[in-house]
């Protein structure tokens, strides 16, 4: 089993940034042009791309959805969204516009049974945030903090079909502290779901140390800032990841 790595895409106003800890006024720009960045990944080597619609996840739905079906059309591989999926109808959307994986997190809390219901319909095709702040959930853009603890949240979606739980550190996103590992290894080693990493990737050690770890059910990493300030090559962590 290699590790599947998952450049990611952040928009903001229609440019590429990157937040601290899920500020919005923390952002940083990157670029303006967030299908020449999904083309560069591409280039690289990435089959997935990862795309979270900022401005979607605080508003409750699509912002920068113009912006979004420009990479799905020109990028070649498979594109895993989040950010403002909150109802059937923008599901059904997205899937219909070529996105590959939805990624689902307040909805998810909120409307469980919206997610249970599109797990069914579209196999592999669900992916259940499990953003967590000091081991509680957070949700809105990680705006809010529930009272539901990250593991009681997992185990919510164990029979329901979905294709990963994707997990974020809030505290180590764009940080560039290095991924908690431990966190992530411990939840992929409680549930029977597979688990993306997120959060505070700071270079090759973090691609290294999660590849060894795939066999207990990290299916992936995602990775931004390391990326963007040069402290990671994709070239290079796609073949480490292929080489565990």
């Amino acid at each position: 089993m290699s590790l599947i790595v998952f450049p990611a895409i952040d928009l903001k106003d229609g440019n590429v940034v990157r937040l601290s800890e899920g500020d919005m006024d923390s952002a940083t720009i990157y670029g303006s042009d967030p299908v020449a960045q999904a083309m560069a990944f591409a280039e690289a080597g990435a089959q997935h791309l990862h795309m979270v619609d900022l401005d979607g996840a605080f508003a409750g739905q699509s912002v920068n959805g113009d912006v979004v079906r420009a990479v799905v059309a020109a990028f070649p591989g498979h594109v895993q969204l989040g950010g403002g999926v909150r109802d059937r109808a923008a599901i059904e959307g997205w899937f219909d516009a070529g996105v590959a994986r939805l990624v689902i997190g307040t909805a998810a809390l909120e409307n469980p049974e919206l997610v249970h219901d599109a797990a069914r319909d579209f196999p592999g095709g669900i992916v259940v945030a499990v953003d967590a702040k000091d081991g509680m959930v957070a949700t809105r853009g990680w705006a809010d903090v529930s009272d539901v603890e990250v593991v009681d949240m997992a185990r919510r979606f164990e029979d329901a079909g979905v294709a990963a739980l994707l997990f974020t550190d809030v505290g180590r996103d764009g940080l560039l502290k290095g991924c908690n590992v431990q966190a992530t290894v411990d939840l992929a080693r409680t549930v029977d779901i597979p688990v993306i990493a997120s959060g505070g990737v700071s270079g090759i050690a973090d691609i290294h140390v999660l590849a060894l770890h795939a066999r207990d059910g990290i299916e992936g990493v995602i990775t931004g800032r390391a990326l963007y300030d040069g402290r990671l090559d994709l070239a290079t962590a796609i073949a480490v990841a292929d080489a565990a």
